[in-house]
């Protein structure tokens, strides 16, 4: 089977917005518990987790300790992003895990949960992940590929209780994020 997207209508297509969790809150360096795809409780935060990244500016995806809640779900929609090759559309997966990795690169990654900051961070090109269809449990796979790839090792990551600042090879590997200024002619 292939990614889920959600569907009009359905539990996961409406949920509610909820804030976000910031560094260095005890969640986003906790390793999050495998949840029962099928419990009510988990599609609901499954619908808030997909309606928080769909409200949260530049976000394109979240885990749900992002949101307070140290289960292992996550969302990822990258289909607006430029450097998007592979785009399962918006996805949202019960107790993922990654299966297979290749390729792997550094590349500039930033977090909602660490505003204003960048850093470099090797990881897979091509990925494999597989977990379960919150509502179903039905078995879910993933194959991606360059931006979607990157996102979706960056929620596992979030899952696992560790930052992408975890990941960057040193201090020279990270920057201050500069708020893009207009300049007015005179």
């Amino acid at each position: 089977m292939t990614a889920f997207r959600p569907a009009r209508g359905t539990a996961l297509a409406s949920g509610t917005p909820r804030p976000l969790v910031g560094a260095p809150h005890p969640l986003l360096t906790s390793r999050a518990d495998p949840v029962d795809p099928a419990d009510p409780r988990v599609v609901a935060v499954a619908a808030d987790l997909l309606a928080t990244m769909r409200h949260s500016r530049g976000c394109m995806g979240l885990a749900a300790p992002q949101i307070g809640v140290g289960w292992r779900l996550l969302s990822v929609d990258v289909s607006r992003h430029p450097r998007a090759r592979s785009c399962a559309g918006e996805l949202v997966m019960a107790n993922p895990r990654l299966v297979a990795a290749s390729r792997w690169e550094p590349a500039r990654e930033g977090c909602v949960s660490v505003p204003g900051l960048v850093g470099d961070v090797p990881r897979a090109t091509r990925i494999t992940v597989r977990g379960e269809h919150p509502g179903t449990g039905a078995s879910l796979t993933v194959h991606a590929d360059a931006f979607e790839a990157r996102c979706i090792q960056h929620q596992l990551d979030h899952l696992d209780g560790v930052l992408f600042l975890d990941r960057v090879p040193g201090a020279w590997a990270v920057r201050r994020l500069e708020k893009r200024v207009k300049r007015r002619m005179a």
